[in-house]
């Protein structure tokens, strides 16, 4: 059995005091199983501190970890701040003539340097890593301040006159932070993209150096150490995981771990998690098989205990290995030199799901998931805010071709993140322009659903022939739409959605479709009269490479779940998909679905109830011949559920009740 990989993440208050110390260990030796790995923060604040500091604390590291081997846990160092993430604790931090991170205003964030200085590379990265390998850690990991974006208070870097240089050596043209920003963000598409995706090349070539410099410190003084980086959705950074994961093995093939995280630090909006399991299921679809410890990021920052409930914290570990991990890093404890007592029953909860943990591993391994892709790629973040110009806008604004189909994946539809895992394709505005050719084309062979922008671009690039559809108008207030007699929309036919235009958090605009020969209508927009305004405002079409299409031009992505239309939904997908979606729910609940299918058709799904409300008959669709399934809660009791009738090709099972916010596995035979 393949069990789980999981580590605590302890912060320096924990380790520095010896009483602290001490009673670490004890509460761990408590709960035996609830880890394998013990990992110690060099720091408690987020800018670098200075090399004297960190080698006085490296010598007492090294005894701190001698001391955690001999009751049996592997141990390494997580080496908080390389390049710095923010402005915090200035007066004790490091200070020097190194060059500051730089944003396209010329504004710096001083407590983050510009991770192409040389001078800075030789002076601190350097030293800092030898230090760190000279302590013998069993491993040695790089935090995530190793990013080109969200670094306090500047958003994205670095455009100071050195990385300006590099680009102009990379890409021929040189360029002033105006003049650059001006291409980023002016001319034409093909020309803001040409440029915007060199500057991405650009980015991968920045984080690839930094972490070859890091590899070849460390190998140079413990050949075959094992290097862990953690990430996060790194798209302006240009996502070049697997090529950073190459870079980090070396020569000598060391071990690489890998940690996807980055927020979720209390429970005010569960959803959060789902949200995060994608993005860790992203990461993990991108990196080698060879990276076999994938340990998500659980993070309590600031560590308040009642900000975060046990059974968050379980769940999180549950889903994230639902979505791709194999494993869990555990950063929960207390940052403050205080005891531990609080956070026993959160030590002891996480024990206790362990078993479960180690059977979600063992039946997913790095086997990616099937169902729905939504399009991303390495250059998606290039498309972002294409028409408008301001690529490098508001921080937080997300990527392009990310999170568009959530809702989706709410209704009990499966997603994936991978295209070769993928029956459908959900494609969203003008992500579409940053998929080469051949791609486009292999989407619009199979099943790819669209929204009204998506088309407008494909229709735009020359696939109109293949899309079914034109935009025929734009209706921007007072619509809904209505669904239309179709067998795909069954006995819904007449029912009604309402978006509500008028309210302007949810204001978007409606198009209305022209269908082309051979397309058909799903829905039509009405206006609060109940009088038509437009005759298609949804539509299916089979196009001449073989493929489905359907495209949604009233509110695609969002307030999709009143029963009328999580049902069409689940309908025309399983349409677009010729019955080859490996499981959905095709009831009405709010539940997540992770399906992977293996050689011979065995399935191993994860089924997340998204619902405060226990899920009562939740009838499962499987693309399987099994007669029975095996039902797996959080506390690892096993349940067998027998087939209750088939459609088609697929086994329908009623499974029993599914709690709130918990994890299950089903397996075929």
């Amino acid at each position: 059995m393949a069990n789980a990989v999981m580590s605590f993440r302890i912060g320096v208050s924990q380790w520095l005091s010896d009483v602290r110390f001490a009673e670490l260990l004890t509460l761990l030796g408590r709960h035996r199983g609830v880890t394998d790995e013990v990992t110690f923060f060099t720091s408690e604040t987020h800018a670098p501190l200075p090399l004297a500091e960190l080698r006085r604390r490296a010598e007492i590291l090294k005894e701190r970890m001698c001391d955690v081997r001999k009751r049996g846990w592997r141990t390494g160092i997580n080496i908080l701040a390389t390049i710095g993430h923010h402005e915090e604790n200035l007066a004790n931090s490091l200070a020097g003539d190194y060059t500051r991170a730089t944003d396209l205003g010329g504004k710096v964030s001083r407590g983050c340097f510009c991770p192409n200085d040389r001078r800075f590379q030789d002076e601190y990265v350097t030293p800092l890593y030898e230090a760190m390998t000279l302590a013998e850690p069993d491993y040695l990991w790089i935090d995530d301040d190793v990013r080109l974006a969200g670094h306090m208070p500047i958003g994205f870097i670095c455009f100071c006159d050195h990385c300006l240089e590099l680009f102009r050596q990379e890409c021929g043209t040189a360029y002033t932070r105006d003049t650059l920003k001006a291409a980023f963000d002016t001319g034409g598409e093909a020309a803001k993209l040409t440029v915007r995706r060199s500057w991405l090349q650009h980015n991968r070539n920045t984080v690839t150096t930094l972490l070859g410099l890091i590899e070849r410190t460390v190998h140079a003084v413990r050949p075959r150490l094992p290097l862990g980086f953690m990430d996060g959705s790194r798209f302006y950074e240009g996502f070049d995981l697997d090529t950073w994961a190459a870079t980090l093995t070396g020569p000598d093939a060391a071990a690489v771990y890998w940690r996807p995280g980055g927020g979720c630090y209390d429970e005010k909006t569960p959803d959060d998690f789902i949200n995060k399991a994608h993005e860790m299921g992203r990461d993990a679809a991108v990196l080698p098989a060879t990276v076999r410890s994938i340990q998500s990021e659980i993070e309590c920052f600031p560590y308040e205990r009642l900000a975060k409930s046990t059974q968050a914290v379980a769940f999180e570990a549950a889903v994230y290995i639902a979505a791709g991990c194999t494993g869990a890093a555990y950063n929960v404890l207390s940052m403050y030199d205080e005891p531990l007592a609080e956070y026993e029953p959160l030590v002891a909860r996480l024990a206790a799901v362990r078993p479960f943990l180690d059977r979600l591993a063992d039946a997913f391994g790095r086997t990616g998931p099937s169902g729905i892709f939504t399009g991303w790629g390495k250059d998606s973040f290039a498309t972002r805010n294409l028409r408008r110009g301001e690529w490098l806008g508001e921080p937080s604004s997300p990527a392009p071709a990310l999170g568009h189909a959530d809702a989706l994946f709410h209704l009990g539809l499966p997603v994936a993140y991978r295209a070769d895992h993928a029956p459908v394709v959900a494609l969203s505005s003008d992500s579409v322009r940053a998929l080469p050719e051949n791609v486009i084309r292999d989407c619009l062979g199979r099943g790819v659903f669209l929204d009204a922008r998506a088309l407008e671009a494909l229709n735009e690039m020359g696939y109109g022939d293949l899309t079914g559809f034109e935009i025929a108008g734009r209706h921007d207030a007072d619509t809904l739409e209505r669904l239309l007699p179709h067998a795909l929309n069954g006995d819904q036919a007449g029912r009604c959605r309402d978006c509500r235009q008028s309210f302007l958090f949810w204001k978007k605009t409606a198009y209305s479709l022209r269908p082309r020969p051979g397309a058909e209508a799903l829905a039509e927009l009405v206006d609060y009269r109940y009088q038509t305004v437009a005759a298609c405002g949804m539509g299916v079409f089979e196009n001449a490479l073989g493929g489905r299409v359907c495209v949604g031009g009233y509110y695609p992505w969002t307030r999709l779940q009143n029963q009328a239309k999580a049902t069409q939904m689940k309908a025309v997908v399983r349409w677009l998909a010729r019955d080859t979606l490996g499981a959905y729910v095709q009831s009405y609940h709010r539940i997540s679905v992770w399906d992977r299918i293996f050689d011979g058709g065995r399935h191993a799904v994860a089924l997340a109830n998204c619902y405060l409300d226990p899920a009562e008959q939740v009838e499962l669709m499987l693309l399987t011949d099994a007669a029975t399934v095996r039902l797996v809660d959080m506390a690892d009791r096993e349940t067998t559920v027998a087939a209750a009738g088939k459609d088609g090709a697929y086994q329908r099972f009623v499974l029993p009740r599914l709690d709130p916010w918990q994890l299950y596995l089903v397996v075929t035979a």
